[in-house]
């Protein structure tokens, strides 16, 4: 008797060991870092390779995973269940449930998840190849599983999407990392807006991002060559969009580099506009920032007029407008240093109203939203659903806001503060 009962204790414990290997290979399998594996496997690491096969079909591997842990369970339950019920009877259950359940909580569930969360690239690794056996011989009995519970949710109205977007799930993927380590201190602020700016090109449009058409500095194309010398070089820009006879028309972009050497070979007065300015490049306003970026290096140049979907001018994009939504403002020893963010010393910031909310955002590491409006200025109009006058005060998102200028029917300043309450929120 004695023999048979450390036989079934050292099948429980075995039993218990495979559950803490399938607790553990789930675990390392669904949390080791995608980039690392594509990295070792491009390396050729072949425990690598096997993992990101798993992973690319993680429904089936996670099937197989747990009909392996719950036939262990079930085993090991009704091994000790006989024993115990051999030895106590009718309390032969009860005593099972006490003593096997944290048995397996404590070594079959919580520390092998525990020790594979640690280290799950390395785990990840180890058990790739009998996870991947596993999966080729349980896969009929996987499939047949999938079909039923896929089946039964769609009776409940539950619909599983097979069609998951990747590319955008990575992308929250990373910027989730990014905010958890920025929280820990372990990524500086700069380095965060940087990082997430560059996230965030693809839901931001370049309406998000131009100059607006009131800003644009033009030049008419009609006016004499020694005129136009001279406004181009009272401009801080290399790059002038030309106009004949309606600042609408845009007939043309005139290059610093261009003028200069225009200017080299024939004098103030020899040359001809029309042989120097070059071909306008207009883009969508609907265009994404990515995609104008990609647009800018595929054509290897750096400006772009932006037009609404009637063909209107509504402003300008340039290569340096998307790079600043990723490393900041951009300032070179030509640019105008434009004081739009004032800091006051009670606290409070006077802003001009066309200063882009994701600009301010990174000046004073705010949390404006920027999904309604692109200034703070549209964002006052847009939660007061008017155009306010100048003194009325408002209070949203966390933040008091006052008019202090309007001119017709544009805020020009304002003055914002953050709310007491917010203050001690965002210090504590």
């Amino acid at each position: 008797m004695t023999a048979s009962l450390l036989i079934a204790a050292g099948v429980i414990a075995v039993l218990i060991l495979l559950n803490a290997f399938f607790s553990a290979a789930e675990t390392a399998l669904t949390g080791a870092s995608r980039a690392r594996m594509t990295s070792l496997e491009r390396e050729g690491d072949g425990a690598a390779k096997r993992v990101n096969a798993l992973n690319e079909d993680r429904e089936r591997m996670i099937g197989a995973v747990l009909l392996g842990a719950n036939i262990v369970q079930i085993g090991a339950s009704a091994i000790a269940a006989s024993i115990f019920v051999g030895l106590y009877g009718d309390l032969g259950p009860l005593i099972t449930t006490i003593v096997l359940t944290p048995l397996l909580l404590i070594f079959g569930e919580v520390g092998p998840k525990t020790v594979a969360i640690t280290f799950a690239d390395n785990i990840a690794r180890f058990v790739a190849g009998p996870v991947q056996w596993m999966v080729r011989m349980l896969s009929p009995i996987i499939i047949s599983v999938q079909w039923i519970v896929n089946n039964t949710l769609k009776l409940f109205g539950v619909s599983v999407d097979e069609n998951v977007d990747v590319l955008s799930a990575a992308r929250a993927e990373i910027a989730g990392a990014v905010e958890l380590h920025a929280e820990e201190g372990g990524v500086e602020a700069e380095t965060r807006h940087r990082l997430l700016g560059a996230l965030d090109l693809s839901e931001l449009t370049v309406a998000d991002v131009m100059i607006h058409r009131k800003a644009i500095k033009m030049l008419d194309a009609d006016v004499p060559p020694r005129e136009i010398i001279a406004q181009a070089m009272a401009s801080s820009h290399t790059r002038l969009p030309l106009y004949r006879d309606d600042p609408e028309n845009i007939v043309g972009v005139l290059h610093a580099r261009d003028l200069l050497r225009a200017v080299s070979e024939h004098g103030r007065d020899g040359f001809v506009i029309a042989d120097v300015m070059r071909a306008p490049w207009f883009a969508p306003m609907t265009t994404s920032a990515e995609d104008q970026l990609a647009e800018f290096l595929r054509r290897r140049e750096h400006f772009a007029l932006v037009v609404d979907e009637y063909g209107a001018l509504m402003g300008l994009v340039t290569l340096e407008d998307i790079l600043e939504e990723i490393v900041g403002d951009i300032k070179d020893e030509h640019d105008i240093a434009v004081q739009g963010v004032r800091p006051q010393p009670d606290g409070s910031v006077n802003v001009d109203g066309t200063v882009p909310i994701r600009d301010l955002n990174r000046a004073m590491n705010w949390d404006l939203p920027d999904e309604e409006a692109v200034t703070v200025a549209g964002l006052v109009i847009h939660e007061a659903q008017a155009i306010p006058e100048p003194g009325q005060r408002f209070a949203f998102h966390g933040y008091r806001f006052q008019v202090l200028r309007r001119q017709r029917n544009q805020l020009t300043a304002l003055r914002i503060e953050r709310e007491p309450d917010r203050e001690g929120m965002d210090a504590g």
